[in-house]
């Protein structure tokens, strides 16, 4: 499965939404490595570069949402510091045991999924709290 950025994704902050179109291009690379059955160093190379991005993004994010007050930081960076443990716990099995069709859908679900849906839930409110803060 191959995820798009689209316009529902879109939070109007454009740094945000450019991290965000790469996030979901370095995990749509990681599900085209895996499914073609590239070597682990491949798929370790791009799986930290989703890992290493993902992380920088958090805290560029949260930097965002100091600067702005946002109420909800606290819960947000929990959710951010409970997916780069899913991300660094996938890495790590696809170090240790290859790429697997188990491991494609690990990707695609708590991967893939949880970023989309983070992006449209959480990210949306942080990037209507700063257009409130703007007026």
């Amino acid at each position: 499965m191959t995820f798009q950025f689209t316009p529902d994704l879109a939070t109007g902050n454009t740094a945000i939404d450019s991290q965000h179109k790469e996030l979901i291009a370095a995990m749509n690379n990681l599900l085209d490595a895996c499914s073609k059955g590239k070597g682990r160093e491949s798929l370790s190379s791009t799986a930290k570069f989703l890992y290493d991005y993902t992380s920088k993004h958090f805290a560029d994010e949260e930097k965002l949402q100091i600067a702005s007050k946002y109420p909800d930081y606290a819960n947000h960076k929990r959710y951010h510091e409970d997916f780069k443990q899913v991300v660094r716990t996938i890495v790590a099995e696809l170090e240790r045991d290859g790429p697997t069709l188990v491991l494609v859908g690990k990707v695609n679900n708590s991967i893939g999924g949880w970023l989309v849906n983070h992006i449209k839930k959480e990210d949306a409110k942080i990037a209507a709290h700063i257009r409130s803060m703007q007026k």
